[in-house]
């Protein structure tokens, strides 16, 4: 699988958190393509071909869900929720990543099936860092699952 197949959804309600995450990226050299989803319920249309992505071959799943909390219309825990409901996605690998630091929401997150909890670093480098252990992690060591019949 090309670098260009495996997408990156980010799904990130604040325009500094999004250009941060998309800036370390860059310059850690990871190139794969990033879908922005701007709310829950944009993420979950995406995923499940709906709304603005009605007609999306969703056979095509991202590579890794880098998943906010904070969300409007429908908030992480929501979507996660939903996303380990339906067999279709029920294997995505989502990782949580976040600015909280509450025992509730970390631990509500893996309940609810994340497969990570990153919490935002406030300073850029160590964001950096961060965002290339997730780019090394997700998108080369990981092997995902293979990719089972699932009714449409």
């Amino acid at each position: 699988m090309d670098t260009k197949d495996k997408v990156i959804l980010l799904v990130e309600d604040n325009p500094d958190d999004e250009a941060l995450t998309l800036r370390a990226f860059r310059k850690n050299n990871i190139l794969n393509p990033v879908v922005v989803a701007r709310d829950g319920e944009e993420a979950l249309d995406y995923l499940f071909g709906s709304g603005a992505y009605s007609g999306r071959d969703t056979r095509l799943q991202p590579q890794v869900v880098l998943l906010d909390l904070k969300l409007p219309k429908l908030d992480g825990l929501a979507v996660l929720k939903r996303l380990r409901a339906d067999p279709r996605t029920r294997l995505l690998p989502v990782v949580i990543l976040t600015t909280s630091n509450e025992d509730r929401d970390i631990l509500a997150s893996y309940q609810l099936g994340a497969n990570g909890y990153v919490r935002k670093p406030v300073d850029f480098e160590q964001f950096l860092e961060a965002a290339r252990q997730l780019g090394l992690y997700w998108l080369i060591l990981n092997v995902p699952p293979p990719a089972a019949e699932t009714p449409e």
